[in-house]
């Protein structure tokens, strides 16, 4: 499975991309618009480590979140 962490298993999401032009009023424009919106892909921060899977050292991919809250158990 790529792009998905094997622990928590967070995946990527979609959002958009919002183009906008002008100067905002705050600055003394007339406002910003839109000029397009296109769609794009957020991916999670996945880290290639090595850990102990059922007693055996394996590479997993694994998110930073789970890294730093020491849900994985590191193999050396």
């Amino acid at each position: 499975m790529a792009q998905v962490c094997e622990i928590c298993g967070k995946g990527s999401n979609n959002a958009n991309r919002i183009r906008r032009r002008g100067k905002a009023k705050k600055e003394g424009g007339v406002g910003r618009n839109v000029t397009s919106v296109s769609k794009r892909s957020q991916k999670p921060n996945l880290q290639k480590i090595k850990a102990m899977v059922d007693g055996n050292k394996k590479r997993i991919k694994v998110c930073t979140t789970c890294i730093k809250s020491d849900r994985v158990t590191k193999a050396y």
